[in-house]
């Protein structure tokens, strides 16, 4: 509190933009502080986690949890193998901590400047991410298909991949908890592949196996460390840390990622399309699992992949896609206050008829993470990221997630089928109800 200067932005990002309710101004005059009600611990409050006043801080009062000395020290360890992934919106964004224009793709230099940290093993994120793909498109054409045969199902399905928003609903709506996809997000799916299919590969112990993603995102701390997403104790992402983390990392290290050659990611968990790719835009799970939904279900191939539809910045983008003939009601929104009048939707009956709805809690998507550069409130940033993330979409050889041949090997070697039983065990989740936490604030 020594740093606060009662600006109140992250009063006003949380209740405003985000709805959680979490910060306000306690106490008057010289004893004032911004805190949870009654100056509970962050933990014990309606905090979602989603880390925007931390982003929005202009003096540093609040700040990430620091992990560099934790992955520092497993890196160092013997005993150890540590394998690392890095998500879609990182890339894009990371040059602008050493000096590079926002927007800049520096995928290639990212790659060369983790091994030369000393990571054993450098996978993409974006490979988990067509995984995702992979089971919530097969999980939404179940859904659909059930509907379609007058049987009681849950719609419309919610997205599962950001986790701020994931503990929103979990707090604001437990009665609710069903319509949400069950599968994990991709920092989730690629912890659990790495555990449970990978270290085998490796010839290591599943506990000596240390799992650690590179996050646009701060939520992405409190996901790793939920209890569900572990077997035994042990987690299946050991460490996240942040887009800025990384660039620190690389400082401390004394590198420059302007002078890292471009190299490539490791395999098998390396390979990736263009859909996964836009999973860091708002908008871009949609579109992704639009491209294999479509071509799953009609068997046909798309005249165009792109769904310009669910692109831009507007906090609430709505689309009737024709899937040969049956009329996809969609939406995609970002802030969770969108997202809360989405859900007040879904709990007066759907009335606008949704199939399908995509949400994130940032700005723009994960481009626009807490964890990411500081844009101090540029829109022009975020815009210049969100170009680029399409740009790498662009130019991919593959932009569909069902045609990422490490992904079609991995279910004819490991997992059989998307929602198959063991994919299920081991690729999908469950959810609880936390409304606790509003009602001790209250």
């Amino acid at each position: 509190m020594d740093k606060c200067v009662m600006c109140r932005r992250c009063e006003t990002m949380c209740n405003k933009f985000m709805t959680a309710g979490a910060l306000s101004g306690v106490n008057r005059g010289f004893q004032a502080v911004v805190s949870p009600a009654f100056e509970q611990n962050l933990g014990d409050s309606s905090c979602v986690n989603c880390g925007q006043c931390v982003q929005v801080c202009p003096v540093g009062a609040l700040t990430l949890v620091d992990n560099i000395s934790d992955v520092l020290k497993a890196i160092a360890d013997p005993t150890k193998k540590v394998v690392v992934q890095t998500a879609p919106a990182v890339r894009v964004a990371l040059g602008e901590e050493f000096g590079m224009k926002p927007g800049e793709i520096v995928t290639g230099k990212m790659a060369a400047a983790l091994r030369r940290l000393g990571f054993d093993q450098v996978y993409d994120t974006d490979w988990s991410a067509d995984l995702t793909i992979m089971e919530e498109g097969t999980e939404l054409l179940g859904r659909l298909k059930k509907a379609l045969a007058g049987e009681p199902v849950k719609l419309p399905m919610f997205t599962s991949c950001c986790p701020a928003w994931v503990t929103f609903y979990e707090k604001n709506f437990p009665d609710l908890l069903e319509y949400p996809s069950t599968a994990k997000s991709p920092q989730g799916m690629f912890g659990a592949v790495a555990k449970n299919y990978l270290a085998p590969k490796l010839g290591v112990k599943r506990e000596d196996l240390i799992v650690v993603s590179i996050m646009p995102c701060l939520a992405k701390k409190s996901e790793r460390a939920r209890e569900e997403l572990a077997v035994n104790g042990d987690p299946d992402v050991n460490f996240t840390l942040s887009t800025r983390e990384l660039a620190h990392m690389i400082r401390q290290c004394n590198l420059d990622l302007n002078d890292m050659p471009e190299e490539d990611f490791d395999s098998p968990l390396g390979q990736s399309t263009g859909a996964a790719v836009i999973f860091g835009a708002t908008g871009g799970v949609m579109e992704a699992a639009l491209r294999t939904a479509y071509e799953v279900h009609t068997g046909k191939t798309l005249p165009k992949v792109e769904f310009h539809e669910t692109r831009g910045f507007d906090g609430v983008k709505e689309a009737t896609i024709d899937v040969d003939g049956f009329p996809l009601k969609i939406a995609v929104v970002y802030s969770l206050a969108n997202a809360r009048k989405m859900m007040e939707q879904v709990r007066q009956g759907n009335p606008n008829g949704y199939h399908f709805i995509e949400v994130m809690a940032c700005p723009g998507g994960c481009i626009g993470g807490a964890g990411q550069p500081y844009h101090h409130g540029n829109s022009e940033i975020i815009r210049k990221r969100m170009e680029a993330i399409y740009r790498e979409d662009e130019g991919k050889p593959i932009r569909k997630s069902h045609e990422n041949p490490e992904v079609l090997a991995i279910y004819k070697e490991y997992y059989g089928e998307p929602c198959g039983h063991l994919s299920h065990e081991q690729l999908h989740t469950h959810y609880f109800d936390k409304s606790d936490k509003l009602e001790a604030t209250k």
